[in-house]
């Protein structure tokens, strides 16, 4: 791991706010886009590619082809409801399924370093997530859109936000999932990455 030294600035605002130590970011500027570009796009993209992903994720772009604007709308409308009830048929579908199983194996092999792991298929719908999603469909944000839209090679970091559910300083890193077999984009990938972590 590259070693990354806090920014005094941030140190500072970071400090005022009651963080330090291991809870804070190792923060010079962006240099920990680069470090999640170097260190865990590869890794990434190699898992991504694996049989779990890519069988999952062709299954679903085959069901779903057939699925309206209207109805992908229902469907998150249908989760989001669910993460407020005690009853959660569709989400436990999808947690339950084999792809989630595989996913909750690889964060738990990251080390800490992953917070979230969620897979899409072509029309941004979650595929197997390992921690639960706010929503269901993601076609209308930047982590399916310049990931998938944009081809094979692409690659989204967004900025590190403090995340709750985990209260870890993350930074969302998006693949596309490409089809080893045929070198098509088939769906996309989001990896909350712990920036919190680095040294």
């Amino acid at each position: 791991m590259s070693r990354i030294v806090i920014h005094p600035l941030f140190a500072a605002i970071l400090s005022l706010a009651g963080v330090s130590g291991a809870g804070a970011p190792a923060l010079a500027g962006t240099q920990y886009k680069e470090t999640i570009r170097t260190e865990f796009a590869p890794k990434v993209r190699a898992w991504a590619q694996s049989p779990d992903v890519i069988l999952a994720v062709r299954r679903q772009n085959e069901v779903h082809a057939g699925l309206s604007d209207a109805a992908i709308a229902k469907l998150d409308r249908k989760w989001r409801e669910e993460t407020q009830s005690p009853a959660r048929p569709m989400i436990d579908t999808v947690l339950g399924n084999a792809l989630s199983d595989y996913l909750r194996q690889v964060q738990d092999k990251a080390q800490g370093f992953y917070t979230e792991i969620f897979v899409m298929d072509n029309r941004g719908l979650n595929v197997g997530q390992s921690n639960l999603t706010s929503d269901y469909w993601q076609g209308d944000e930047a982590k399916w859109q310049q990931t998938y839209q944009a081809g094979a090679g692409s690659i989204l970091i967004d900025d590190v936000e403090f995340d709750e559910s985990t209260q870890a300083f993350q930074s969302q890193l998006s693949l596309p999932v490409v089809d080893p077999d045929t070198s098509e984009v088939i769906g996309a990938v989001t990896v909350g990455v712990n920036v919190g972590l680095f040294e």
